[in-house]
């Protein structure tokens, strides 16, 4: 196995590029002053919201593997389009099979910082229906590509959890749409099916990877742009309702 075919962004330059644009965007607001106040009301300091977005991007190139399929076909090399994203497959030579990985950028840190918010905004019910919808939604229209493993077209996930955390909670709507994106994708699109990826011949089936990375990183821009409507509706001295 060659370690370094474990690592590699897992989208093509130029939409990486255009996440990449998206964040600049982002930082430009928050320097400007229009967005610092509501993202203090998603519940984290502005400028750590900035770092976490950040490695998450950078964080898309490192995938930790965990299990190993039987040994199969491999698509080596190349890309794949999937609703008109291009993925990156990556080169290998003497791989033992399709390795199951977690990536750092669209699996763990979301995860952990989807936890954070969680019990920082103490919103446990409405969070718990806002990942079970996108999960549902995301497992419905998640679909097996060969070389890649499980894919989700890139807007799903960001508009659903939006549209989800609006109607659930319109106070808190920016952390919802945080939580859902990533919990619900991570686990109606990756996790439920997992039972599918054997078979496709993907030299690295990625949680949080490629196929749905895409779909993450946004959610968390949504999340981010959707934090002026909390802020909005905030009631000065309104405790957070579970």
């Amino acid at each position: 196995m060659q370690p370094s075919s474990m690592h590699y962004f897992p989208l093509a330059w130029p939409f990486l590029v255009g996440l990449l644009f998206l964040f600049f965007v982002l930082v430009a607001l928050v320097e400007l002053g229009i967005l610092r106040y509501a993202y203090e009301r998603m519940g984290i300091p502005p400028r750590y919201v900035l770092t976490v977005l950040l490695l998450s991007l950078v964080g898309s190139a490192i995938n930790i593997p965990v299990a190993q399929f039987p040994p199969e076909q491999l698509v080596s090399g190349g890309l794949i389009d999937f609703y008109g994203v291009q993925y990156v497959i990556p080169v290998v030579r003497e791989w033992p099979g399709t390795v199951l990985a977690v990536n750092v950028g669209g699996a763990l840190i979301p995860v952990i910082l989807s936890v954070y918010l969680l019990f920082k905004n103490k919103s446990y019910l409405r969070s718990f229906l806002a990942v079970a919808v996108v999960a549902f939604v995301t497992h419905w229209l998640a679909r097996p590509v060969p070389g890649i493993g499980i894919s989700l077209p890139i807007f799903v996930a960001p508009i659903v959890a939006a549209f989800t955390a609006i109607v659930l909670g319109w106070r808190h709507a920016a952390p919802l749409a945080y939580i859902a994106g990533s919990l619900g994708t991570l686990i109606g699109a990756d996790l439920m099916n997992l039972g599918r990826i054997s078979g496709l011949g993907a030299p690295v089936a990625s949680i949080g990877g490629a196929g749905t990375f895409d779909g993450i990183f946004l959610a968390g821009i949504v999340a981010v742009l959707l934090s002026p409507v909390s802020a909005s509706s905030h009631v000065p001295g309104e405790e957070v309702r579970k």
